[in-house]
């Protein structure tokens, strides 16, 4: 790795607690709403289809977003990017709880998805900069487990709040951190990166064969995974007997019991993979989304609620793995130069791909019924699991560091 100077290496572990404290606000922003969706299905008189239309043009927005935020990250200051997105984000959170028809509500949550798409790759290639390559899954895991950790809490308070108050005080209250967050990385210092001479084109990114490989397989998670988080509070509710509020405080503290430690398990476990082969992380992530299949299965065919909760504690277990490596392999094959871009790109095309994976489960349960809509996303992630070993395939072949990329690296990178 290069070498730090003194003031950087005293404060990794500080850069990566105020991101994923930031990553904790941004997945609860963003999933307050999913406790709420029978409120606001009685408020707004709208289908399932047209609820499931809210976080789409959320991930449309979000992944439009991500490859020129990506590029400019690679370029210009991460630190104030980082910030006015959060800024930006949590002022269309407060604006969601004012909307007065369901469309201002679909407008204000879309720019929340713009927000999101000005953080993630800055950060990300903040983290990467600032950890060793060996080390660098596990601290992507934290940074992911902020997020999983957050998802959680959001929909824990969409589900106390909104039937203690309604819908429109939920977004207040998770809107208002982020202003103060965003105002505070401005004091972070920027870890080192190339010179900008060495700033890969997108074209150049994209003759990565396992890098290609890596996208497709995650377009496919993302489609199932986006689905699950949208509709599991709602399917409970609907089919397992949960109240509103068991269905945002029980999914929530499940939630955050499996989803961190798989996350830390997941990191910890590809770091480990990886130091024995090259591709190490990618066989730890999908062997654990092969694991996790059963137990989604599982809860959606038992009835007991207690059963119900432990299967998708074993399987969130299991998918959270995938957050922290995915991050770290893409910056495995990837110029330091290049690392906000490439997350950047990974993000357009998963996220733009995968926010069809709400809508169409919704479409399906218009015409048939929610269950049959999941056990859909279900299959689809066992195609992203199974596409992950073809990846693994390409990196043992082609290494980490693929000829398409040397005349962008620098001589001291790790």
């Amino acid at each position: 790795m290069i070498a730090l100077p003194n003031s950087l290496r005293d404060y990794p572990l500080r850069l990566l607690a105020i991101l994923a404290l930031i990553n904790f606000v941004n997945f609860a922003d963003r999933t307050v709403i999913l406790p709420l969706f029978p409120l606001l299905r009685e408020a707004f008189q709208v289908s399932d289809a047209e609820l499931g239309g809210l976080q789409f043009w959320l991930q449309i927005v979000l992944a439009l977003g991500t490859i020129p935020f990506g590029l400019l990250a690679d370029r210009m200051s991460r630190t104030r990017i980082i910030a006015a997105g959060v800024i930006f984000w949590s002022l269309a959170t407060f604006l969601s709880g004012l909307a007065p028809t369901f469309m201002t509500l679909l407008v204000a949550r879309s720019l929340v998805g713009l927000g999101e798409a000005a953080y993630g790759p800055a950060a990300q290639s903040m983290i990467s900069g600032a950890f060793s390559a060996g080390s660098r899954a596990r601290a992507q895991a934290v940074f992911a487990a902020g997020m999983l950790v957050g998802g959680t809490a959001g929909q824990a308070l969409g589900g106390v709040i909104g039937q203690a108050y309604g819908w429109e005080p939920a977004f207040f209250i998770v809107g208002l951190p982020g202003l103060l967050l965003g105002l505070s990385v401005l004091r972070l210092e920027e870890p080192p990166r190339g010179p900008r001479s060495e700033v890969v084109p997108v074209s150049r990114l994209l003759r990565v064969p396992a890098y290609v490989g890596l996208i497709a397989s995650g377009v496919l998670i993302t489609f199932a995974s986006i689905s699950f988080i949208t509709w599991g509070p709602d399917y409970v509710v609907r089919y397992k007997g949960f109240s509103l509020r068991e269905a945002g405080v029980s999914l929530g503290t499940i939630g955050f019991a499996s989803l961190v430690t798989g996350v830390l398990a997941g990191g910890y476990v590809a770091d480990r993979l990886q130091k024995r082969w090259l591709c190490g992380r990618v066989i730890a992530i999908a062997i654990a989304f092969l694991l996790g299949t059963p137990f989604i299965l599982w809860a959606l065919a038992v009835e007991g609620k207690g059963m119900v909760l432990g299967a998708f504690f074993i399987a969130g277990f299991f998918m959270s793995w995938y957050h922290g490596p995915v991050t770290a392999i893409i910056h495995d094959l990837m110029p330091r130069r290049a690392h906000a871009t490439s997350v950047g790109v990974y993000m357009f095309v998963t996220q733009l791909v995968g926010a069809f994976g709400p809508a169409l489960v919704g479409n399906i349960s218009d015409r048939r019924d929610l269950h049959a809509g999941l056990l859909v996303a279900v299959g689809v992630m066992v195609l992203g699991a199974l596409g992950l070993f073809g990846v693994a395939y390409l990196i043992q072949r082609d290494g980490l560091r693929h000829p398409a990329l040397d005349a962008y690296r620098a001589g001291a990178e790790d």
